[in-house]
């Protein structure tokens, strides 16, 4: 361990009644992305694996969110207050070695690296540090009590907060972010108590401890930075998604990304948009997405998990997932890819065709009106409208295989387990339950009978 090492605790153990959700309230997404991946990402940079995360509501729901953080749970059986939470994760902290304790609630999606950094520089001078910002409305943040001299004394909840007790209101506030010296602040935990309007025990209250003790407390001011506050209502995470996809947006075009309509493009934090990519809004690119340079992504689509390569083409009115679309390729309009869909250099899908889990070949096309689920196609192979292949009897799922250069007549229907051999031929209107050889033709269907029709007079 360095001289000064550091230990995240998170906090995100409460329910967020006003969320009003069933759902714990740091799964909450904004831009697809739970709230507390926002966090993580922030804090990873500083302190890599070296993050506690105090769960309760739904703890098993955060767990599963996050399976690469398993271990570093801890769990807050009974939420009894922020302070409660800190009580309850202390042991890990010791157990980590670490100097100091930084504590941070998991709803504060906008928080930055750098203001992290900004509290840590001071590790080594306090005993316990805090951010505090000047937002317009102070809400029901915690007040920042200052003496004559400015030096703190106290943090006051807003529903405990007497002027003629505590002074006037300056418009200070806690931020929730502090920087705790696990030495000297670990004596002050048991003097917590929950006398106050909520009952609950408060970090907060270890301010009023520390300066009776006559330990270092600073107040790290940060203006009116509002990318520190948390999220306490729908209206406060609509107005945090906005930002934060404005923000993104803003570099992408900074960066050299051409974007149409730029307010109504949404892109998730892990998208990564190469220079010399052309988006149309209104469009929606998440997850671990990659667009390569010469892209065009055109208006209305909903994109997750999904690679683009070079001079790609995706039409309007496309809903595509865990999808792979090569270079040169056609997508659309009115087109669903879902995950395992793979084109190659060249290939083209229309409107109406669906695939799942298929590969269509370098310079082949699907136009129109198709399903491909469980398929593998080859190269130059064309593929008529209205043909299904049918990959799944009702227990197990089957594989299709269309060789080089074979035509699919329109309205065919390809039982699987099935191949259609390279260059070969099936009829429209077909159903086909057996291979065809390579360059041989399938004809399935009954003869055409022609019989008189009795007209009414």
């Amino acid at each position: 361990m360095s001289e000064t090492s550091v230990t995240a605790v998170v906090l995100a153990a409460g329910k967020g009644t006003r969320m009003h959700s069933a759902k714990p309230k740091v799964l909450q997404t904004i831009l697809n992305e739970p709230m507390l991946y926002y966090v993580y990402a922030a804090l990873e940079p500083l302190f890599s694996k070296n993050i506690l995360t105090v769960i309760g509501h739904g703890a098993d729901q955060v767990e599963a969110a996050f399976p690469e953080k398993a271990g570093s749970f801890v769990l807050q059986a009974e939420q009894l207050g922020t302070g409660h939470a800190l009580q309850v994760a202390w042991d890990a902290v010791k157990k980590s070695g670490a100097t100091h304790c930084t504590v941070i609630n998991g709803d504060t999606p906008l928080v930055k690296t750098e203001a992290m950094e900004r509290l840590t520089a001071v590790a080594g001078s306090n005993d316990l540090a805090f951010m505090t910002i000047t937002p317009k409305d102070a809400g029901a943040f915690g007040r920042v009590v200052r003496d004559e001299d400015r030096r703190i004394t106290a943090i006051v909840e807003a529903k405990d907060y007497d002027i003629n007790k505590h002074g006037p209101v300056t418009g200070e506030v806690n931020a929730g972010i502090y920087l705790l010296k696990v030495e000297t602040i670990e004596a002050l935990l048991d003097e917590l108590k929950n006398e106050n309007a909520s009952g609950e025990y408060y970090i907060t209250d270890l301010v009023g401890l520390a300066v009776a003790r006559g330990l270092k407390v600073e107040g790290v001011q940060c203006g009116d930075d509002l990318s520190l506050m948390g999220i306490n209502s729908p209206r406060e995470l609509v107005h945090a998604e906005n930002a934060l996809r404005s923000m993104i947006v803003e570099d992408l075009l900074d960066k050299g990304v051409l974007v149409h309509n730029p307010q109504t493009v949404i892109i998730g934090p892990r998208v990564t948009v190469e220079p010399g990519v052309e988006i149309f809004g209104h469009c929606e690119i998440y997850g671990k997405s990659v667009v390569k340079a010469g892209a065009r992504m055109g208006s209305y689509n909903y994109i997750t998990d999904s690679t683009f390569e070079a001079g790609c083409d995706i039409k309007q009115f496309c809903h595509i997932e865990g999808a792979e679309v090569g270079p040169n390729s056609w997508v659309g309009p009115y087109a669903r890819l879902r995950p395992g869909a793979v084109l190659k250099d060249g290939a083209r899908v229309g409107n109406f065709v669906e695939m799942k889990k298929a590969v269509l070949g370098e310079g082949s096309k699907a136009s129109h009106l198709t399903y491909l689920g469980d398929t593998e196609v080859g190269k130059g192979a064309n593929i008529g409208a209205g043909t299904i292949t049918c990959n799944y009897d009702g227990k197990n799922k089957f594989k299709t295989t269309i060789g080089d250069g074979a035509f699919i007549g329109s309205n065919t229907a390809l039982v699987a387990p099935v191949t259609v051999g390279r260059e070969a031929l099936v009829g429209a209107g077909s159903t086909i339950t057996r291979d065809v050889p390579d360059e041989g033709a399938g004809i399935a269907r009954g003869k055409q009978r022609n019989i008189e029709r009795k007209l009414k007079k």
